[in-house]
């Protein structure tokens, strides 16, 4: 019995450590890796993040001021044209994205994370909610320094405030594929589908309880477009 236990627990350590070191590998390949920076066009930038189910974050964020376009897709992993289909199999490594395309005069990166943090659970690894698997993990993708150190002050941040650990990965962006047609603007097209009810709704609401004056319609977007009249 007693060999049995020191075997086990042998077994333990060695896996655990070979976990470690996987970790380890991670860490310093994404240290590694260039982030690519998508150049602003028509005083238009681009952000990109994964936190569950696209058709909950593209439904938040295209309820944020300054926020113009949002875009369903995949990133974060290591397969070229990602479908719905392989990247639900976890075959992709990719993560269901958002490409938000944004006025940085109206609305700053770090405004936008505090969407993000406020807008899903931040502390639920791998999946958001009632959906499950590395296909739903949340991601902050940064292209470049400025980001990255904001990104990392405000996982930080939230960690403190909500005295969790925070899952979200931080992670250097290299590449957004845009998703099939029919996931495009889905809860806004289907606004009687079961799971837009029941779920995507909820973190909508969560996030306009939680940032009121960044929701469009509100007193700083009222402010924001009378000032945009006046230049």
């Amino acid at each position: 019995m007693k060999q049995t236990t020191i075997f086990i627990l042998a077994l333990f350590t060695l896996l655990s450590c070979k976990k470690s070191t996987e970790e380890a590998k991670i860490s310093i390949a994404e240290n590694t890796i260039t982030p690519v920076e998508v150049p602003s066009q028509d005083g238009l930038s681009k952000a990109y993040f994964a936190s569950g189910c696209f058709w909950c974050v593209e439904a938040v964020y295209e309820s944020v001021i300054g926020v113009h376009e949002v875009i369903s897709g995949y990133s974060g992993g290591h397969s070229k044209n990602p479908t719905y289909k392989s990247t639900s199999y976890g075959n992709t490594g990719h993560a269901e994205s958002i490409e938000v395309i944004y006025d940085p005069k109206v609305v700053s990166f770090s405004e936008l994370l505090d969407v993000y943090f406020n807008s899903q659970d931040p502390s639920q690894v791998n999946g958001q909610g009632p959906d499950m698997g590395s296909q739903y993990r949340s991601i902050i993708f940064y292209q470049n320094d400025e980001q990255k150190q904001i990104a990392q002050a405000k996982k930080a941040e939230y960690a403190k405030k909500l005295e969790v650990t925070i899952a979200t990965e931080i992670t250097p962006f290299q590449k957004f594929w845009v998703a099939e047609d029919y996931h495009q603007d889905f809860e806004r097209l289907n606004p009687n589908n079961p799971y837009i009810r029941n779920v995507s709704r909820k973190r909508l609401e969560q996030f306009k309880r939680s940032c009121p004056l960044l929701v469009k319609g509100s007193v700083k977007d009222v402010i924001n477009q009378v000032n945009k009249n006046k230049e």
